[in-house]
Protein backbone atom coordinates (compact mmCIF):
# COMPACT_ATOMS: atom_id res chain seq x y z
CA UNK A 1 0.00 0.00 0.00
CA UNK A 2 1.47 3.35 -1.09
CA UNK A 3 1.25 6.25 1.36
CA UNK A 4 1.62 9.81 0.05
CA UNK A 5 3.73 12.43 1.80
CA UNK A 6 0.74 14.49 2.97
CA UNK A 7 -0.77 11.47 4.68
CA UNK A 8 2.62 10.71 6.24
CA UNK A 9 2.94 14.20 7.69
CA UNK A 10 -0.58 14.16 9.09
CA UNK A 11 0.02 10.70 10.57
CA UNK A 12 3.36 11.78 12.01
CA UNK A 13 1.73 14.59 13.96
CA UNK A 14 -1.23 12.49 15.06
CA UNK A 15 1.05 9.74 16.37
CA UNK A 16 3.21 12.28 18.22
CA UNK A 17 0.09 13.88 19.72
CA UNK A 18 -0.73 10.58 21.42
CA UNK A 19 2.63 10.61 23.23
CA UNK A 20 2.25 14.30 24.03
CA UNK A 21 -1.17 13.75 25.58
CA UNK A 22 0.21 10.87 27.62
CA UNK A 23 2.85 13.19 29.03
CA UNK A 24 0.25 15.82 29.91
CA UNK A 25 -1.91 13.25 31.70
CA UNK A 26 1.10 11.92 33.58
CA UNK A 27 2.14 15.36 34.81
CA UNK A 28 -1.38 16.50 35.71
CA UNK A 29 -2.23 13.35 37.64
CA UNK A 30 1.19 12.64 39.11
CA UNK A 31 1.45 12.78 42.89
CA UNK A 32 5.04 13.83 43.46
CA UNK A 33 6.76 17.15 42.65
CA UNK A 34 9.27 15.09 40.69
CA UNK A 35 6.56 14.36 38.12
CA UNK A 36 4.25 17.37 38.44
CA UNK A 37 6.93 20.08 38.68
CA UNK A 38 10.24 18.67 37.44
CA UNK A 39 8.52 16.72 34.64
CA UNK A 40 11.04 13.90 34.99
CA UNK A 41 8.98 11.64 32.77
CA UNK A 42 8.58 10.67 29.13
CA UNK A 43 6.12 8.91 26.83
CA UNK A 44 6.19 7.20 23.45
CA UNK A 45 4.16 4.88 21.22
CA UNK A 46 5.37 1.78 19.43
CA UNK A 47 4.41 -0.67 16.70
CA UNK A 48 3.80 -4.32 17.52
CA UNK A 49 7.45 -5.43 17.30
CA UNK A 50 8.57 -2.73 19.75
CA UNK A 51 10.00 -0.21 17.28
CA UNK A 52 9.24 3.32 18.39
CA UNK A 53 6.62 4.98 16.19
CA UNK A 54 6.54 8.42 17.81
CA UNK A 55 7.62 10.27 20.92
CA UNK A 56 6.86 13.49 22.71
CA UNK A 57 9.56 16.12 23.27
CA UNK A 58 10.53 14.70 26.63
CA UNK A 59 13.81 13.44 28.12
CA UNK A 60 16.37 12.10 25.59
CA UNK A 61 17.93 9.48 27.88
CA UNK A 62 14.45 8.09 28.57
CA UNK A 63 13.29 8.08 24.97
CA UNK A 64 16.42 6.58 23.42
CA UNK A 65 16.38 3.65 25.83
CA UNK A 66 12.63 3.07 26.15
CA UNK A 67 12.44 0.82 23.05
CA UNK A 68 14.82 -1.59 24.78
CA UNK A 69 12.41 -1.79 27.74
CA UNK A 70 9.45 -2.50 25.44
CA UNK A 71 11.46 -5.18 23.67
CA UNK A 72 12.47 -6.64 27.03
CA UNK A 73 8.76 -7.05 27.81
CA UNK A 74 8.30 -8.69 24.40
CA UNK A 75 11.23 -11.02 25.05
CA UNK A 76 9.66 -12.22 28.29
CA UNK A 77 5.94 -12.26 27.42
CA UNK A 78 5.79 -12.32 23.63
CA UNK A 79 2.72 -11.02 21.80
CA UNK A 80 0.15 -13.26 23.49
CA UNK A 81 -0.57 -10.92 26.40
CA UNK A 82 -3.85 -9.94 28.07
CA UNK A 83 -5.31 -6.79 26.49
CA UNK A 84 -5.91 -5.19 29.89
CA UNK A 85 -2.44 -5.91 31.26
CA UNK A 86 0.29 -3.36 31.95
CA UNK A 87 3.91 -4.30 32.53
CA UNK A 88 6.62 -2.75 34.70
CA UNK A 89 10.40 -2.72 34.32
CA UNK A 90 13.20 -0.61 35.77
CA UNK A 91 16.06 -3.09 35.47
CA UNK A 92 18.99 -1.20 33.92
CA UNK A 93 20.16 -4.46 32.38
CA UNK A 94 16.81 -4.92 30.60
CA UNK A 95 16.56 -1.60 28.80
CA UNK A 96 16.39 0.65 31.85
CA UNK A 97 18.64 3.53 32.85
CA UNK A 98 18.80 3.53 36.65
CA UNK A 99 16.38 2.08 39.18
CA UNK A 100 14.51 5.32 39.81
CA UNK A 101 13.26 5.33 36.21
CA UNK A 102 10.32 2.93 36.12
CA UNK A 103 8.71 2.15 32.77
CA UNK A 104 5.08 1.04 32.46
CA UNK A 105 4.18 -0.62 29.16
CA UNK A 106 0.69 -1.42 27.84
CA UNK A 107 -0.35 -3.38 24.72
CA UNK A 108 -2.78 -2.14 22.07
CA UNK A 109 -5.12 -4.63 20.41
CA UNK A 110 -7.40 -4.34 17.39
CA UNK A 111 -9.42 -7.03 15.68
CA UNK A 112 -8.20 -9.53 18.24
CA UNK A 113 -4.47 -9.10 17.69
CA UNK A 114 -1.60 -7.01 19.01
CA UNK A 115 -0.99 -3.93 16.88
CA UNK A 116 1.20 -1.76 19.11
CA UNK A 117 2.26 -0.54 22.53
CA UNK A 118 2.23 2.62 24.59
CA UNK A 119 4.79 3.25 27.31
CA UNK A 120 5.86 5.91 29.73
CA UNK A 121 8.81 6.27 32.06
CA UNK A 122 8.84 8.25 35.30
CA UNK A 123 11.58 8.96 37.80
CA UNK A 124 10.44 7.76 41.21
CA UNK A 125 12.14 9.83 43.87
CA UNK A 126 12.81 6.84 46.12
CA UNK A 127 12.80 3.13 45.27
CA UNK A 128 14.59 1.88 48.38
CA UNK A 129 18.26 1.10 48.63
CA UNK A 130 20.85 2.23 51.10
CA UNK A 131 20.23 5.97 50.90
CA UNK A 132 17.17 8.22 50.54
CA UNK A 133 16.69 9.00 46.89
CA UNK A 134 18.07 5.61 45.86
CA UNK A 135 21.36 6.95 44.49
CA UNK A 136 23.89 6.10 47.23
CA UNK A 137 27.30 7.48 46.34
CA UNK A 138 29.07 4.55 47.96
CA UNK A 139 27.17 1.83 46.07
CA UNK A 140 29.14 -0.83 44.25
CA UNK A 141 26.21 -3.05 43.19
CA UNK A 142 22.81 -2.24 41.74
CA UNK A 143 20.99 -3.98 44.59
CA UNK A 144 22.35 -1.33 46.96
CA UNK A 145 20.52 1.29 44.89
CA UNK A 146 16.98 0.02 45.36
CA UNK A 147 14.24 -2.30 44.18
CA UNK A 148 15.13 -3.87 40.84
CA UNK A 149 12.14 -4.82 38.69
CA UNK A 150 12.75 -7.21 35.82
CA UNK A 151 10.00 -7.17 33.15
CA UNK A 152 6.82 -8.35 34.87
CA UNK A 153 3.06 -7.99 34.67
CA UNK A 154 2.12 -5.27 37.15
CA UNK A 155 -1.50 -4.39 36.42
CA UNK A 156 -4.49 -6.53 35.44
CA UNK A 157 -8.27 -6.37 35.86
CA UNK A 158 -8.04 -2.74 36.95
CA UNK A 159 -5.69 -3.25 39.89
CA UNK A 160 -2.08 -3.80 40.82
CA UNK A 161 -0.75 -7.34 40.97
CA UNK A 162 0.75 -7.88 44.40
CA UNK A 163 3.78 -9.71 42.98
CA UNK A 164 4.85 -6.27 41.74
CA UNK A 165 3.25 -3.78 44.10
CA UNK A 166 4.06 -5.41 47.44
CA UNK A 167 7.88 -5.59 47.11
CA UNK A 168 8.07 -2.25 45.28
CA UNK A 169 6.05 -0.35 47.87
CA UNK A 170 7.73 -2.12 50.77
CA UNK A 171 11.15 -1.09 49.46
CA UNK A 172 10.46 2.64 49.16
CA UNK A 173 10.52 5.15 51.99
CA UNK A 174 7.55 7.00 50.44
CA UNK A 175 4.94 4.36 49.50
CA UNK A 176 1.98 6.76 49.26
CA UNK A 177 3.86 9.00 46.86
CA UNK A 178 5.02 6.04 44.82
CA UNK A 179 1.52 4.63 44.53
CA UNK A 180 0.24 8.00 43.38
CA UNK A 181 2.85 8.25 40.64
CA UNK A 182 2.33 4.62 39.60
CA UNK A 183 -1.39 5.26 39.23
CA UNK A 184 -0.61 8.29 37.08
CA UNK A 185 1.56 6.13 34.84
CA UNK A 186 -1.22 3.58 34.37
CA UNK A 187 -3.67 6.39 33.64
CA UNK A 188 -1.31 7.96 31.08
CA UNK A 189 -1.06 4.64 29.26
CA UNK A 190 -4.85 4.27 29.34
CA UNK A 191 -5.19 7.70 27.74
CA UNK A 192 -2.62 6.79 25.12
CA UNK A 193 -4.34 3.49 24.39
CA UNK A 194 -7.65 5.30 23.79
CA UNK A 195 -6.06 7.73 21.33
CA UNK A 196 -4.14 4.92 19.61
CA UNK A 197 -7.42 3.00 19.22
CA UNK A 198 -9.07 6.09 17.72
CA UNK A 199 -6.36 6.33 15.07
CA UNK A 200 -6.87 2.68 14.18
CA UNK A 201 -10.65 3.08 14.06
CA UNK A 202 -10.33 6.08 11.73
CA UNK A 203 -8.12 4.28 9.22
CA UNK A 204 -8.73 0.56 9.74
CA UNK A 205 -6.05 -1.83 10.94
CA UNK A 206 -4.47 -2.54 7.56
CA UNK A 207 -4.22 1.12 6.56
CA UNK A 208 -2.99 2.10 10.02
CA UNK A 209 -0.19 -0.46 9.98
CA UNK A 210 0.79 0.46 6.42
CA UNK A 211 0.99 4.13 7.37
CA UNK A 212 2.93 3.42 10.56
CA UNK A 213 5.56 1.35 8.77
CA UNK A 214 5.73 3.84 5.90
CA UNK A 215 6.47 6.56 8.47
CA UNK A 216 9.24 4.47 9.99
CA UNK A 217 10.73 3.91 6.53
CA UNK A 218 10.41 7.63 5.81
CA UNK A 219 12.33 8.44 8.99
CA UNK A 220 15.07 6.06 7.86
CA UNK A 221 15.27 7.63 4.38
CA UNK A 222 15.49 11.13 5.85
CA UNK A 223 18.28 10.18 8.25
CA UNK A 224 20.22 8.36 5.54
CA UNK A 225 19.93 11.43 3.33
CA UNK A 226 21.23 13.62 6.18
CA UNK A 227 24.20 11.32 6.77
CA UNK A 228 24.97 11.13 3.06
CA UNK A 229 25.36 14.91 3.06
CA UNK A 230 28.17 14.61 5.62
CA UNK A 231 31.74 13.91 4.45
CA UNK A 232 32.86 10.31 4.90
CA UNK A 233 35.55 9.73 7.50
CA UNK A 234 36.39 8.74 11.06
CA UNK A 235 36.81 11.04 14.02
CA UNK A 236 38.12 10.12 17.48
CA UNK A 237 37.63 11.74 20.85
CA UNK A 238 38.47 10.93 24.45
CA UNK A 239 37.15 12.26 27.73
CA UNK A 240 37.43 11.01 31.30
CA UNK A 241 35.23 10.29 34.26
CA UNK A 242 36.78 11.26 37.57
CA UNK A 243 36.45 8.59 40.23
CA UNK A 244 38.42 9.11 43.42
CA UNK A 245 41.94 9.97 42.31
CA UNK A 246 41.59 8.20 38.95
CA UNK A 247 40.69 9.53 35.52
CA UNK A 248 38.83 6.78 33.68
CA UNK A 249 38.89 7.19 29.89
CA UNK A 250 35.86 7.10 27.62
CA UNK A 251 37.01 6.73 24.02
CA UNK A 252 34.93 6.84 20.88
CA UNK A 253 35.51 6.66 17.14
CA UNK A 254 32.67 8.08 15.02
CA UNK A 255 32.66 6.88 11.43
CA UNK A 256 30.47 8.26 8.68
CA UNK A 257 30.34 5.90 5.74
CA UNK A 258 27.87 6.77 3.02
CA UNK A 259 24.39 6.75 4.51
CA UNK A 260 25.39 5.15 7.82
CA UNK A 261 27.10 6.21 11.02
CA UNK A 262 28.82 4.07 13.63
CA UNK A 263 30.11 4.83 17.11
CA UNK A 264 32.80 2.50 18.47
CA UNK A 265 33.74 2.85 22.13
CA UNK A 266 36.67 0.41 22.04
CA UNK A 267 39.33 1.39 24.54
CA UNK A 268 36.88 2.73 27.11
CA UNK A 269 37.71 1.84 30.71
CA UNK A 270 36.19 -1.28 32.21
CA UNK A 271 33.23 -0.99 34.57
CA UNK A 272 34.19 -0.30 38.17
CA UNK A 273 32.88 -1.07 41.68
CA UNK A 274 31.18 2.32 41.84
CA UNK A 275 28.02 3.96 40.57
CA UNK A 276 29.30 5.81 37.47
CA UNK A 277 28.79 2.82 35.17
CA UNK A 278 26.39 3.42 32.25
CA UNK A 279 24.44 0.56 30.72
CA UNK A 280 24.31 0.15 26.96
CA UNK A 281 20.78 1.55 26.74
CA UNK A 282 22.04 4.85 28.18
CA UNK A 283 24.95 4.96 25.75
CA UNK A 284 22.60 4.25 22.85
CA UNK A 285 20.38 7.12 24.00
CA UNK A 286 23.42 9.42 24.00
CA UNK A 287 24.33 8.37 20.45
CA UNK A 288 20.79 9.01 19.24
CA UNK A 289 20.66 12.39 20.95
CA UNK A 290 24.02 13.55 19.59
CA UNK A 291 23.10 12.61 16.03
CA UNK A 292 19.64 14.16 16.32
CA UNK A 293 21.00 17.56 17.40
CA UNK A 294 23.55 17.49 14.57
CA UNK A 295 21.07 16.70 11.80
CA UNK A 296 17.84 18.12 10.38
CA UNK A 297 15.35 18.61 13.25
CA UNK A 298 12.43 17.91 10.89
CA UNK A 299 13.47 14.26 10.52
CA UNK A 300 10.73 12.20 12.23
CA UNK A 301 11.86 11.12 15.68
CA UNK A 302 11.06 7.43 15.41
CA UNK A 303 12.80 4.08 15.28
CA UNK A 304 13.29 4.38 11.53
CA UNK A 305 15.61 7.35 11.83
CA UNK A 306 17.84 5.33 14.16
CA UNK A 307 18.24 2.37 11.79
CA UNK A 308 21.33 3.84 10.10
CA UNK A 309 23.08 4.35 13.46
CA UNK A 310 25.27 1.56 14.80
CA UNK A 311 26.73 1.27 18.29
CA UNK A 312 29.67 -0.85 19.35
CA UNK A 313 30.29 -0.73 23.09
CA UNK A 314 32.58 -3.23 24.86
CA UNK A 315 30.56 -5.40 27.22
CA UNK A 316 31.57 -4.83 30.81
CA UNK A 317 32.87 -1.31 30.18
CA UNK A 318 31.86 2.08 31.60
CA UNK A 319 29.55 2.51 28.60
CA UNK A 320 28.03 -0.99 28.51
CA UNK A 321 28.02 -2.09 32.12
CA UNK A 322 26.92 -5.58 33.08
CA UNK A 323 25.19 -6.76 36.24
CA UNK A 324 25.60 -6.49 39.13
CA UNK A 325 27.48 -3.16 39.20
CA UNK A 326 25.90 0.07 40.43
CA UNK A 327 24.65 2.42 37.73
CA UNK A 328 22.80 5.39 39.27
CA UNK A 329 25.36 8.04 38.37
CA UNK A 330 26.06 6.41 35.02
CA UNK A 331 22.64 7.62 33.95
CA UNK A 332 22.96 11.18 35.26
CA UNK A 333 26.71 11.88 35.10
CA UNK A 334 28.49 9.55 32.68
CA UNK A 335 25.75 10.07 30.10
CA UNK A 336 26.69 13.76 29.94
CA UNK A 337 30.26 12.87 28.98
CA UNK A 338 29.15 10.32 26.41
CA UNK A 339 26.76 12.71 24.65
Amino acid sequence: MSVDVVTLEVARNRFASVAEEMGIVLRRTGYSPNIKERADCSAAVFVADGEMLAQAEHIPVHLGSMPASVKAVLDVFGTDVPPDAQFAVNDPFHGGTHLNDLTIVAPIFAEGRLVGWVANRAHHADVGGEAPGSMPAHATTVDQEGCRVAPMMAWRHGDWLTAFSDPFLEATRTPDERLGDLSAQVGANAAGARRYAELIADAGVAAFEATAHALLDYGERRMRAALTALPDGSHEFEDVMEFGDADLPIRVRITVDGDGLSADFAGTHAQIPGNINAVEAVTRSCLYYAVRVATDPTIPANGGCYRPLHLSAPAGSLVAAEAPVAVAAGNVETSQRIA
